[in-house]
């Protein structure tokens, strides 16, 4: 009698909507990592699994806003300050912030002690392209290459307590951010080729390489 091989489970994604979202190039980028993702409003389901992400396209206010609309605020910052799996993407980064330039006046998740301000008028804004992500000494998750970058604002001072990566773009400004299984990108790892295809594998825990691996 042959025992039966296990199969391997995709991790399930929980995928907030924030309004104004790239979800289609998000799902696609969390299904090519070996993901199951799926969009949500529910915060049964951010308490739930074991994944969950936040991205981003839109504004500070109105992303808040949807949040405290559909009670999510409270289960994804206490899941982020419990070091839950979580990844935050663009504006999903900005949001753990307490204020912004963008919306005076709306108040983030306050998960970390900083501004988020508009990128300097001596450079391009909006900052669209490829640039540097330079990782910091004892990242696990992040590590040193060239990332897609479409953002108008930044959070220019890394936080206490995380590790945080830089890039330049008329400032040095994070470029990401990790503290144990949380992860939060300032640009789109899903438009970032193999190298973001390799840290959201990272992030999944689906990064054992096969045969015919991306990564």
């Amino acid at each position: 009698m042959s025992l039966q091989q296990p199969t391997n489970t995709p991790p399930r994604v929980a995928i907030v909507r924030t309004g104004l979202a790239n979800l289609a190039s998000v799902l696609a980028g969390l299904r090519r990592a070996g993901a199951d993702p799926y969009v949500t409003e529910s915060a049964a389901d951010v308490e739930r699994e074991d994944h969950v992400m936040l991205p981003g396209v839109g504004a500070f206010g109105p992303a808040m806003e949807m949040l405290d609309k559909h009670a999510i605020t409270a289960p994804l910052k206490a899941r982020i300050e419990a070091g839950r799996s979580t990844l935050c993407i663009c504006l999903g980064q900005q949001l753990l912030a307490r204020t912004s330039d963008e919306s005076p006046g709306a108040t983030g998740l306050s998960i970390v002690d900083r501004h988020v301000q508009r990128l300097p008028a001596s450079v391009r804004v909006p900052h669209f392209g490829w640039n540097l992500v330079e990782p910091p000494p004892g990242a696990r998750l992040i590590t040193k290459g060239h990332a897609y970058f479409a953002n108008s604002f930044c959070i220019a001072e890394p936080p206490e307590g995380w590790h945080a990566a830089t890039t330049q773009h008329g400032i040095r400004f994070v470029a990401a951010m990790e503290r144990g299984n949380v992860l939060t990108c300032q640009f789109h790892p899903e438009l970032s080729g193999k190298w973001g295809l390799a840290l959201l594998k990272r992030w999944l825990g689906t990064d054992q390489c096969e045969d015919d691996c991306e990564c």
